[in-house]
């Protein structure tokens, strides 16, 4: 079963996939955690391209067109022979992060966008979509928190620097994802403790899986 989290900065997504990856062992189901960008050795080295503050020339389709050659290697070297296994794959973003940053917020052909995710992802999609939602101003602020602490990965907040209509067009673009795939996008309440995120994401996969 192939499961993405999907969200604004700081909404929480990673700590719940720690989470679940937890739940999931307890209950010995074999899967893998990922991410994107990033996922495999090629892959990190486009993550620190596109996250790198100091980028920030970078043209939307240049952006986009790094996102598609990150995916491209991370289903064939990750993603589809884990599903071949039937392992569970948990991923950090997918493609509906694709539509709604270079599609929603940075104006990119959605038509086009489509296109260009169905080839590189060889027409692999999730059968299940985690939209972690929160308010922008409450997902900055994590974000900054987190970025700015010990354990806090420098160099990698470009996305965070940008402004807060941004960032406002990012959740927009989810819920309309979320409104136009209901059977597919489970939106959970980010504000809530993530023990109660937790418990909520449980609860799905385990209508989907047992």
């Amino acid at each position: 079963m192939f499961i993405t989290f999907e969200g604004i900065e700081g909404c929480g997504k990673t700590t719940q996939i720690t989470l679940l990856g937890q739940y999931l062992k307890k209950n010995d189901l074999e899967f893998l955690v990922t991410r994107e960008p990033g996922g495999t050795i090629i892959g990190d080295k486009i993550r620190k391209i596109l996250l790198d503050p100091q980028n920030s020339r970078i043209t939307p389709l240049a952006e986009l067109l790094l996102y598609a050659a990150n995916r491209s290697q991370h289903v064939n070297e990750i993603i589809k022979p884990a599903i071949k296994k039937d392992r569970i794959v948990l991923c950090d973003r997918f493609c509906d992060a694709t539509f709604v940053y270079q599609g929603f917020a940075r104006g990119l052909d959605l038509g086009f966008i489509k296109k260009l995710n169905l080839l590189v992802s060889e027409e692999i999609l999730p059968e299940l979509t985690f939209l972690i939602d929160c308010p922008v101003q409450v997902g900055l602020s994590r974000a900054n928190s987190r970025m700015n602490s010990p354990s806090g990965k420098k160099g990698e907040d470009r996305f965070e620097r940008e402004s807060i209509s941004f960032h406002q067009k990012i959740r927009e673009g989810y819920l309309l994802i979320a409104k136009q795939e209901t059977r597919r996008v489970a939106v959970i309440d980010g504000t809530k403790d993530k023990n109660t995120v937790h418990r909520e994401i449980c609860r799905v996969v385990s209508s989907r899986i047992f």
